[in-house]
């Protein structure tokens, strides 16, 4: 975990909680980056995991897999916004697609260079192209291809001190009052839902100019 994160959110900067099993963290993760730096707007990657706040509300899945209504209408304005912001998607034939591995993988990157390519090939595999993510081959593939070595950071992911950090991540996320994916932090404020985005980063970016 970036020690420096709270301070760099405060002085300008963003937050990102998310999660690879998220459709609307999938819409944040691609557009993030470029956002943030066309408002000279640093992001801080903060991947954790979702299922387990959810089972503190009782729930075992998605909100939108428990409600029938909810899930046709989340499926339709994932074709909308996806339509909107020019990406690809593909409804996943698997929801919500198991991500213990990637995630693994994106705490120890956070703040490695290769952190925002990584997380926007990984929510490609599951969105655009309804694949497996949690397979250490699938996993393999998308370090591969950015030139990582991929058998080691995959050893290093699945060792339990890495192991504990997404816990301590996720128990994290459960003290901030997380409750859903993306969120995003701005010093204290917070916002919730792929279309908060736009107004966390233009508070970032006041704080920049301040």
């Amino acid at each position: 975990m970036n020690k420096d994160a709270p301070q760099a959110a405060a002085s300008g900067g963003i937050e990102f909680w998310f999660d690879f099993g998220s459709n609307y963290s999938y819409l944040s993760t691609m557009r993030i980056e470029d956002a943030a730096a066309r408002r000279d707007v640093s992001v801080t990657w903060r991947p954790f995991l979702l299922g387990p706040i959810l089972q503190t509300f009782g729930w075992d899945t998605s909100p939108f897999v428990m409600q029938k209504e909810k899930g046709e209408y989340v499926w339709r304005d994932m074709e909308r916004q996806c339509d909107k912001y020019g990406l690809p998607w593909t409804r996943p034939s698997s929801f919500p697609r198991r991500s213990l591995l990637p995630m693994r993988v994106a705490v120890l990157g956070a703040e490695q260079p290769w952190m925002a390519d990584y997380c926007r090939m990984t929510m490609m595999l599951n969105f655009a192209e309804d694949q497996d993510i949690d397979g250490p081959e699938h996993v393999a593939m998308v370090l591969t291809e950015l030139g990582l070595p991929a058998a080691q950071l995959i050893a290093e992911a699945q060792t339990e001190q890495n192991k504990l950090r997404l816990r301590q991540q996720t128990e994290a996320a459960k003290a901030r009052g997380i409750f859903g994916a993306p969120t995003f932090f701005v010093g204290k404020e917070m916002f919730w839902g792929n279309d908060r985005l736009d107004d966390a980063l233009m508070l970032a970016a006041r704080r920049v100019k301040a």
